[in-house]
């Protein structure tokens, strides 16, 4: 790279770095931090766990990314530096070593503008991220489990708190389904992405002649809701079921009818929470996670553009959006994006962000197809 290159190289990534500050608003950002930092240094605040486990999971999430943004200039301020340093001594090897640094730079930068991309009305929102095992048999069930892990892999790597509001074991191994929130800034926008169904190919684990096979999970992904979100729900419209929490290890949720079972009788919508000892907080639980799905229900009816909210999906052969093939060679595919990596292995420990970015910018491109 010659010496020239290097100031327009850093200008631009100063630019974008300006762009994503005032799309991001990382002012009330650092604002809004301060307030929930006042939150938490009450005394009372954990009176209320829901209420204070909310509060802290939001403080940690959103510093994390005000760190990210201020890291980030702090790394071009270093690299502009090392590019001086170069220049003054002359020295080939340091402005090798500013030009890899700068390199490095892009890609999170890129990766921090996707960002800018979710603008959609609910992309700001928590997600509620549900998964069900299709067809397959055993074999769905454990990958189900996988893309559980998956998920919370992903959210743990990126400091995010996941809450788990209902799993359903399967008999023999993994899961029939599972029902968590992300808390995080645009963890909707960001995962909307990976609603549909994703499909396994590999060596089965389980069967004693080593046959491949091919297996299928579904992936949902909703909007939380806020107080301001218009959703009413008549209590007389639910039947509330309670009944003991199930899963391996004897947990003591086990010993009590604590775990709480919602149906909403007009549309069918069944919800189930037993992460609580408190059947009062597992029916709480259970209610957010109702009148979420419920808001993505009204909004895909009004813009009859179901998969853009729930992303209802079959889990079998025809509908599928991602495939992780292990056996004759290994990959990991959209078939949107066409984005891929050759390390499956990663990805199902929740190196997804390659796969996210991808599709965020793969939508806002079809959207802007739609639009034109």
């Amino acid at each position: 790279m010659a010496g020239p290159d290097f100031d327009a190289e850093i200008k631009q990534l100063r630019a974008t770095m300006r762009t994503v500050e005032q799309v991001l608003d990382v002012d009330a950002m650092r604002r809004e931090i301060a307030d929930l930092a006042e939150q938490v240094a009450a005394p009372d605040l954990w009176d209320d766990q829901a209420n204070a486990t909310r509060v802290t999971g939001r403080l940690s999430a959103i510093q994390g990314e005000v760190d990210r943004f201020s890291e980030l200039l702090g790394r071009i301020d270093d690299v502009e530096a090392l590019v001086e340093l170069g220049r003054e001594v002359d020295d080939a090897d340091t402005l090798a070593e500013a030009e890899r640094d700068i390199e490095r730079i892009h890609k999170s930068v890129e990766a921090l503008e996707v960002r800018t991309l979710l603008s959609g009305e609910y992309d700001a929102r928590e997600a509620i991220v549900t998964i069900r095992s299709g067809a397959g048999g055993v074999d769905a069930a454990d990958f189900a489990e996988s893309l559980m892990r998956m998920y919370t892999r992903w959210a743990e790597q990126h400091k995010y708190s996941v809450e788990v509001f209902d799993v359903s074991y399967a008999e023999e191994a993994g899961i029939k389904s599972a029902e968590f929130a992300i808390h995080a800034p645009y963890a909707y926008g960001t995962l909307s992405v990976e609603s549909g169904t994703h499909r396994l190919v590999r060596i089965s684990p389980f069967d004693n002649q080593g046959r491949r096979q091919t297996s299928f999970a579904a992936v949902e992904v909703i909007p939380v809701l806020e107080q301001t979100d218009d959703i009413e729900v008549d209590e007389n419209d639910v039947r509330v079921d309670v009944f003991r929490s199930g899963g391996p290890g004897g947990q003591s949720v086990n010993t009590t009818d604590s775990a709480v079972r919602l149906t909403h009788i007009p549309t069918g919508i069944v919800v189930s929470c037993q992460n609580e000892k408190s059947q009062l907080q597992n029916k709480a639980s259970a209610m957010v996670v109702l009148k979420a799905k419920l808001l993505a229900r009204k909004k895909a009816e009004e813009a009859a553009l179901t998969k853009e909210l729930k992303g209802d999906v079959a889990a079998s052969w025809g509908d599928q959006m991602r495939n992780y093939v292990l056996n004759p060679y290994q990959v990991v595919k959209d078939l949107r994006t066409g984005f891929e990596v050759g390390n499956p292995a990663a990805v199902l420990d929740g190196d997804l962000d390659g796969f996210l970015e991808a599709g965020i910018r793969w939508r806002r491109g079809a959207e802007r197809a739609e639009e034109n």
